[in-house]
């Protein structure tokens, strides 16, 4: 008895898992919005270059969905929220998803 009880509760974790994991995975993405996202990607990059304020050399953008990533190593504090609101004033995109890391220099 107590080892049927076991074997349920096992069984019934293993099933609860995998229902989880199968939620936890996105659909593959279409070619249409492959192609969006990759539109999107170049639009972000092309306005983090035109804009004078941001050194873009060392973020790196990435596109699913409409929701853009944006990671990497900045040097300033203006850097890292200004390419946020330069990536989100881009058609097109969602959300900013602001993954950046500021690295600070001390002197001495």
């Amino acid at each position: 008895m107590v080892f049927l009880r076991m074997t349920n509760r096992i069984s019934l974790s293993f099933a609860l898992i995998a229902f989880v994991a199968a939620c936890a995975t996105t659909p593959p993405r279409s070619p249409s919005e492959v192609a969006a996202d990759k539109k999107i990607e170049l639009a972000v990059i092309q306005a983090l270059n035109d804009d004078p304020n941001i050194y873009a050399r060392h973020i790196e953008v990435t596109v699913r969905r409409g929701v853009v990533t944006l990671s990497g190593l900045v040097l300033a504090i203006r850097d890292l929220f200004g390419a946020t609101q330069v990536a989100a004033s881009v058609p097109g995109v969602i959300s900013v998803n602001n993954q950046m890391e500021l690295k600070i220099f001390r002197h001495g």
